[in-house]
């Protein structure tokens, strides 16, 4: 299993014969304009044309910085892949001539005999244009996989914290990959996102053998500073007395061979 960050919530999994990428955003702006809005500060670790042949492409709700229109129709003019959204988010990507699978949390997909994907409960919110404020569904993702499941959180803040318990049901998780930024507004905590330290309590609730750090360090979306949600996960980890190297941050672009739980 190789794994690599290419920015904020953009991860490219590579197991089993199969190309997975999560959110893919390649946009320089989270943002419906060219000229505003949250603007990269990271460059995507791996070009867009330089990705292998994607399988498999998820999609954890609409913001602009999950869901990119661009990328996609690139992806999808290049590589058909299968791209599984939650309910309502196919009529989204339909209008650019994309075809996708939407889930409810708790449905599956198969992909083929041995490996399904499964709709995940998250707390969070939706929005792409105007008037379809919550039209839409938020979640998260297991892929059961012979060997040790990947379970992608997406974006989710603390809620009840029963999300990350309940996605352990399919198997043990070998690979979490779990957000730990913008988590800081001005105004104090938002509860739209999860940070470190939250995150290394669903890291322990899966049961995870090891975990990615994302959605950091690639939009400044709250104030807390780029490159403190990654600063303040090794504090985390430590106050828990967890190893640093199985729950990772990495650079963009680095390839992370995550081994054999």
């Amino acid at each position: 299993m190789l794994v690599t960050w290419i920015g904020h919530s953009t991860v490219l999994v590579q197991t089993r014969g199969l190309n997975i990428l999560t959110d893919p955003v390649w946009a320089q702006r989270a943002s419906p304009l060219s000229f505003a809005g949250p603007r990269r500060v990271r460059r995507p670790g791996v070009g867009l044309r330089d990705l292998p042949r994607i399988d498999i492409v998820l999609i954890s709700h609409d913001h602009y910085d999950h869901l990119d229109t661009g990328t996609l129709s690139a992806l999808w003019r290049r590589d058909r892949p299968l791209i599984v959204v939650g309910l309502e988010n196919d009529r989204l990507l339909a209008r650019y001539g994309i075809r996708a699978t939407a889930l409810d949390w708790g449905m599956s997909v198969a992909v083929r005999s041995d490996v399904s994907i499964v709709a995940e409960r998250a707390h969070h919110w939706s929005a792409h244009g105007p008037g379809d404020h919550n039209r839409s569904l938020w979640c998260g993702f297991t892929i059961v996989l012979p060997g040790g499941d990947i379970y992608f959180a997406g974006d989710s803040g603390p809620g009840d914290m029963k999300w990350a318990i309940e996605a352990r049901k399919h198997g043990p998780v070998r690979l979490a990959l779990l957000p730990i930024g913008a988590y800081h507004f001005d105004s104090g905590q938002t509860d739209n996102h999860i940070g470190p330290a939250e995150a290394v309590t669903a890291f322990e609730q899966l049961g995870a053998s090891y975990a990615l750090g994302i959605h950091w360090g690639t939009f400044e979306l709250t104030s807390e500073g780029v490159d403190e949600p990654a600063e303040r996960l090794s504090s985390a980890l430590r106050e828990e007395g967890i190893n640093p190297a199985r729950f990772r941050t990495t650079s963009a672009g680095e390839q992370w061979a995550v081994p054999v739980s």
